[in-house]
């Protein structure tokens, strides 16, 4: 099945409907379309009414992240608020907090020894707190995630669904 085959499957879709090869299609369609085209899908599944709130999408690819990608998606959560609101937003304690603070809001990448030390729950709560803050999070979160196809895919049916009858669109 070519690509247009299966966008054509998403053309008019109002999202949510779980289709059962929605995972396997995003699999395909993301390796045929430039970055920024799956960036949009990502972002308007982030968005959705019809899929758990962005944070919780975020801690959940967090935690099913590797090293890296769990040090770059601090990076862009901390340098895309500034420190002070960064800082509000993951409280005093904790590891995410102390890393926000050594990092002053941005700037400097995150490690991923350092990100070893923070919970997807801990991310959860940033990412929800930064989107409230700075709602171009979404778009920042989902540019990271576009380099990264295969982990997407774990965000499950529905979600993909919804971002590939965005790309349909394109």
């Amino acid at each position: 099945m070519g690509l247009m085959d299966i966008l054509n499957q998403y053309v008019g879709q109002q999202g949510g409907q779980a289709a059962p090869a929605a995972v396997e299609h995003f699999g395909q369609v993301a390796q045929q379309v430039p970055q920024s085209t799956v960036s949009q899908g990502l972002t308007e599944a982030f968005r959705s009414d019809q899929t758990p709130p962005f944070g919780e999408m975020v801690g959940r690819l967090f935690g099913n992240s590797n090293p890296e990608q769990r040090a770059g998606l601090l990076t862009q959560l901390i340098s895309g608020l500034g420190a002070g609101s960064a800082t509000a937003g993951v409280g005093n304690a904790g590891p995410l907090g102390d890393l926000v603070r050594q990092l002053g809001g941005g700037g400097t990448p995150v490690t991923p020894e350092q990100a070893a030390a923070v919970t997807p729950e801990q991310v959860q709560q940033a990412a929800t707190h930064a989107e409230q803050q700075n709602p171009g999070i979404v778009e920042r979160v989902s540019d990271f995630y576009a380099q990264h196809s295969t982990l997407v895919q774990t965000l499950g049916s529905a979600a993909l669904a919804i971002a590939l009858a965005k790309m349909a669109q394109r």
